[in-house]
């Protein structure tokens, strides 16, 4: 991180998804699995233990999809795939898959809304860079936070991942801006050391609080904004 009047104000913060804005909460699987042993008659433990096994099996299969069309079709199989697992029929496992989307599983991290509602007040544009699948829209809206952002890439649509430089040139050219104008957070380290090469500022987030230097809840983020310093009003707009 810099402070050196040498260096433009920050006329934008990009953030990560996952475990930045937004954690996935164990306890939708402990609520899905009841749905469904009440729905089906099936034993919640089990369908517990099933769907976070199908999701761990199938966690990084998804780096390959381009569009919605692509995502959807993998939905429908990992919904084939769930209904063996739990020796539901396929309508039994699309009714849960329909109940329980990718997206329910996620919540915003604590104070989130406020955190980018400030950010914004502030007169900076945000933006999310995730190496996710093409629905990141859908999921930003789920967690109430879309309104709130500018430019939002699904490395999956754009066909490279973080930490590919690649990825990030890409977010900066659809936020209209260059590297040193831009604070991204994120919170795997080569993720941070990749923006930090191409020029970008950069901090490592961890909401548990085990990496000592760094920042250990989205607050945080407003510190390092005024210790960069944000541009003017008429430049934050250009």
């Amino acid at each position: 991180m810099s402070g050196m009047t040498s260096q433009p104000p920050l006329r934008a913060v990009l953030f990560d998804r996952d475990d930045t804005i937004a954690y996935t909460d164990p306890g939708v699987y402990r609520e899905a699995a009841l749905w469904a042993a009440q729905t089906f008659g099936l034993d919640p433990r089990e369908v517990g233990a099933g769907m976070q096994a199908q999701w761990q099996e199938r966690a990084f299969s998804w780096w390959h999809l381009r569009t919605q069309a692509q995502e959807d079709a993998f939905w429908d199989e990992y919904s084939l795939e769930l209904a063996g697992r739990l020796n539901l029929t396929p309508t039994q496992a699309a009714q849960l898959s329909a109940r329980y989307p990718y997206e329910a599983f996620m919540k915003p991290v604590p104070d989130a809304r406020t955190v980018l509602e400030g950010l914004r007040a502030r007169g900076l544009r945000l933006g999310v860079l995730s190496n996710t699948l093409p629905s990141i829209d859908r999921t930003l809206a789920f967690l109430g936070l879309s309104d709130l952002i500018d430019v939002a890439v699904a490395t999956c649509t754009v066909g490279i991942h973080k930490p590919d430089p690649g990825a990030y040139r890409h977010t900066l050219h659809a936020l209209g801006l260059d590297a040193p104008e831009v604070l991204f957070i994120d919170d795997k380290q080569e993720n941070v050391d990749a923006a930090r090469a191409l020029g970008m500022h950069a901090a490592l987030i961890d909401l548990k609080g085990e990496t000592l230097d760094a920042l250990h809840s989205l607050g945080e983020v407003a510190g390092l904004v005024d210790h960069i310093g944000v541009a003017s009003p008429t430049a934050a707009a250009r």
